[in-house]
């Protein structure tokens, strides 16, 4: 056992708990439903074992393998509860038997089944996709379940309100129950009504890696890598789907700058103080052959076709200032019509500032504040282009107000720190 820091166990206790939910919370609530075949109930006894881990960590210290402890006391109140259940008979040879049985159906080496996705997390997403669910109930339940977020990180990501969040999530929590939704990905002629649902959670987890929604890292890589793996594992399983490959390559680009984007301080940097020698150039080379697979389907560039050929003109610019905001103006004026919203036309707002310039922007940001308010890119990026247009006292105004809006605290410190040179410059 790792001792627990003398000065403040409960503190660091609790930061550990948080620390390895985040991180593990997926895959033991996918196991967990493996093992009972129940959603709902595999949810309850991860929590359950948080729980405790949240009493008893800062007594006798933190596990050496944490995820294993977690799993290992949910797996101990299953078991309980079989017997409470008169089912231990039924059940229990399941914890005995299962790595038998995974050695025993592991495929021969070149006979692999394209239909078998032995991914506990990917079946998961698939569950929690079903479409017995409405659309945002699907995401805000894959983000608690995949992503490991807080009803209020989700809320902050889908733009809802906390109490219809969590109203969303047991309500599809016992509409899953109802339904009787196996674990396990479905057949092949069900995939695709359920693909875009899975792309989205996908995205979405990957978007909490590369920004972290809340806490005081700004990036989460072991998130970010998780998204694109199950991307890949998704590929193999539906080969050709252009935008399975878009969705990749988009990633893949944004990964390439994680090296780059945080100063010595953990603080984060804009894509203009990154230093490029520092990106990914692997990583690169690997969305432009994902993209090149999407182009390769010959249907055109979809949501996340457009969204990964943006990405790619940051990635391929030698500099800043060779940027082609032309051509990723032109990407989401494409993106705006095919999937229009308020997010989308911020970004596009960005572009074009650096087209047309910061007044024009400016008025397109002003339009979207009604369906915006509260949302802290949207004031940062207002900031910027007033500071862009000389309007000092304005623009540390608006960098102060964005610093007092939900975001992770490496953001915050960044907006007030930049709020405090303006002010301190005229």
């Amino acid at each position: 056992m790792t001792p627990v820091p003398e000065q403040d166990p409960r503190t660091s206790g609790i930061r550990a708990v948080e620390a390895v939910w985040r991180d593990q919370s997926a895959r033991i609530v996918a196991a967990l439903t493996r093992h009972t075949g129940d959603f709902a109930w595999a949810e309850d006894l991860a929590q359950e074992a948080l729980v405790e881990a949240l009493d008893a960590w800062p007594k006798s210290g933190i596990p050496d393998s944490p995820g294993a402890w977690l799993m290992s006391v949910a797996k101990r109140r299953a078991i309980d509860g079989w017997r409470r259940r008169e089912r231990m008979a039924q059940r229990e040879p399941l914890f005995v038997t299962e790595a038998l049985q995974a050695e025993a159906s592991d495929p021969v080496p070149g006979d692999a089944d394209p239909d078998r996705i032995d991914d506990d997390v990917l079946r998961l997403v698939f569950v929690a996709c079903h479409p017995v669910l409405p659309a945002q109930a699907r995401l805000a339940l894959t983000l608690r379940t995949v992503a490991g977020l807080t009803s209020e990180q989700i809320a902050r990501v889908l733009l809802m309100t906390v109490p219809t969040v969590q109203q969303r999530i047991v309500r599809a929590k016992k509409s899953l129950a109802a339904a009787g939704v196996p674990f396990e990905v479905p057949d092949r002629t069900e995939r695709p009504m359920r693909l875009a649902s899975v792309l989205q959670v996908i995205y979405l987890l990957f978007t909490e890696g590369y920004s972290a929604a809340e806490g005081e890292r700004p990036l989460r890589p072991d998130v970010a890598r998780e998204a694109v793996r199950l991307g890949r594992q998704l590929e193999t399983l539906m080969p050709g789907e252009p935008e399975i490959s878009s969705l990749i390559a988009l990633m893949e680009f944004q990964s390439s700058r994680f090296a780059a984007r945080i100063d010595a301080e953990g603080l984060p940097l804009t894509l203009e103080q990154q230093d490029r020698r520092r990106w990914d150039r692997s990583a690169i080379s690997r969305g432009s052959h994902a993209l090149r697979r999407a182009d390769a389907a010959g249907r055109g560039l979809g949501y996340y076709g457009l969204q990964a050929a943006i990405a790619q003109c940051h990635a391929v610019a030698p500099t800043f200032a060779d940027t082609d905001w032309d051509r990723i103006l032109r990407l989401y004026d494409a993106l705006d019509t095919l999937a229009p919203s308020p997010v989308v036309r911020l970004n596009r707002a960005v572009a074009l500032s650096m087209v047309d310039g910061p007044e024009a922007a400016l008025e397109v940001v002003a339009d979207l504040e009604p369906e915006l308010t509260g949302f802290r890119p949207l004031v940062a990026v207002r900031a910027e282009l007033l500071e862009r247009l000389g309007r000092m006292d304005a623009a540390t105004s608006e960098f102060l107000a964005a610093a007092e809006l939900p975001g992770n605290a490496a953001e915050t410190e960044v907006l007030r720190r930049r709020a405090a040179v303006l002010a301190g410059g005229h």
